[in-house]
């Protein structure tokens, strides 16, 4: 059994609640435990991964967040940075699941986050799970 942190960036509450169900209750149909932790937003997302890596306590990350589009670039940079910052880390070893949800507007965050529709929040805990097996089968 492993211990998996998920990483969340807390912004829209009733739409991070949806992922969250997700998430836990596939992490726990797996047979591992899960700790939660909260940041302020979606780009500070892979410091506190990378911060937990330090520490050798996880076998895998789940971030998760929503992002949505307003009506400057910010947008664009939030998604962009965020997803870069966790492809980078993957790319170190760590097993991410991301599900940090880049929409245009609430109803496709809505559709995508709740556990009975798309359930990204599931899908990302379950993508972390299948890199954490895939690493320890080359390990």
């Amino acid at each position: 059994m492993a211990r998996i942190l998920i990483v969340e960036a807390r912004f829209y509450d009733h739409l991070n609640d949806l992922l969250l169900a997700g998430a836990r209750t596939a992490i726990e149909a797996a047979g591992h435990s899960h700790e939660t932790v909260t940041v302020p937003g979606a780009l500070e997302v892979p410091a506190a991964i990378a911060l937990a890596a330090e520490t050798g306590r996880y076998g895998a990350f789940v971030a998760l967040g929503v992002v949505i589009r307003g009506e400057t670039w910010h947008f664009e940079i939030v998604a962009g940075e965020s997803a870069r910052g966790i492809m980078a880390l993957t790319l170190d070893g760590l097993a991410i699941g991301n599900g940090i949800l880049t929409v245009e507007d609430e109803a496709q965050a809505l559709a995508r986050a709740r556990p009975e529709e798309k359930d990204k929040g599931g899908e990302a805990a379950k993508a972390a799970l299948a890199m954490m097996a895939l690493r320890e089968r080359f390990v």
